[in-house]
């Protein structure tokens, strides 16, 4: 199986043209094996390009986290993903519609004067705000700031989807702040049915964020594109920043900006490709 090895931030993922390549039946075994940093590629995703299943879009894509598991989005993900269709000739269109299992994402290739892409614009879509929507236990609402008991820490968290579950917890200082204890418990935590990515995020200033993540099956990675979109929200929410702000993530940086006038929010970054190779599939 020929694949592409793509990182957004340092968030990296094994992306497969499946156009051009068989894959096995049991993509969730496929992910786990292929993302295992020991034995396998090495990623917090496996990505396919896959073809739409509507006319009206270009592609379809699905992610498979390290455990297996299928996430409705990611932002990094899609970043990667419009990347590798632009340099593989699957599309001719810079602004390319993409199925996802969270609706059509619209990813805009940004190209320099010289040809080569510069980065990505993705416009991911409008939050999800309603509790039950989230998914989230409780009444019916917004979770603005809300008290959650997660093991022995008191949490005030705002939930947002980007369609998929993220708690954004706001703390005084992240280097003393336990959030890779912190974050596996509140990805499990009852409250969350379909369990939760959960971000950790200290405000610089009112255009400023920096942003540490607990990936939802893929534990603590380097980036979260969508978890940067429900941090810009929920800072919005909380009258903590503007609606456009830089997310300083582990990996580098996003800017995300909400839309007033659509609701819509939009995310910035690059996507790197790193190498390309063939995995033997077992």
């Amino acid at each position: 199986m020929n694949f592409t090895k793509v990182h957004g931030l340092g968030n990296d993922f094994v992306v497969v043209n499946a156009f051009q390549e068989a894959l096995p039946a049991d993509l969730a075994a496929l992910a786990r094996a292929v993302c295992d940093r020991h034995f396998g590629i090495g990623a917090d995703g496996l990505v396919l390009l896959l073809p739409a299943e509507n006319p009206e879009n270009h592609l379809r894509m699905r992610i498979f986290n390290p455990d297996g598991s299928e996430p409705e989005m990611c932002g990094n993900a899609i970043r990667c993903f419009a990347r590798l269709a632009w340099e593989d000739g699957l599309v001719k269109d810079t602004v390319i519609r993409v199925e996802t299992l969270a609706g059509v994402m619209v990813p805009e290739v940004i190209l320099g004067e010289n040809g080569q892409v510069r980065g990505i614009r993705v416009d991911m879509g409008e939050p999800i705000l309603e509790r039950n929507l989230i998914p989230m236990q409780g009444p019916a609402g917004t979770v603005v700031n809300e008290p959650l008991q997660v093991g022995e820490y008191a949490l005030h968290i705002t939930a947002v989807s980007m369609g998929n579950p993220h708690a954004v917890t706001f703390v005084e200082d992240l280097s003393h702040f336990p959030w890779q204890t912190v974050g596996p418990l509140l990805e499990s935590h009852p409250a969350f049915p379909r369990k939760v990515n959960a971000e950790f995020v200290q405000v610089v200033n009112r255009q400023e964020m920096i942003m540490r993540v607990w990936e939802r099956g893929a534990g603590p990675t380097l980036a979260c594109g969508t978890g940067a979109c429900a941090t810009l929200v929920a800072a919005v929410l909380n009258d903590l920043t503007e609606r456009k702000a830089t997310i300083h993530l582990a990996g580098g940086d996003l800017e995300i900006e909400w839309d007033a006038s659509t609701n819509h929010v939009f995310m910035t970054g690059p996507a790197t490709i790193v190498f390309t190779g063939k995995y033997q599939v077992r």
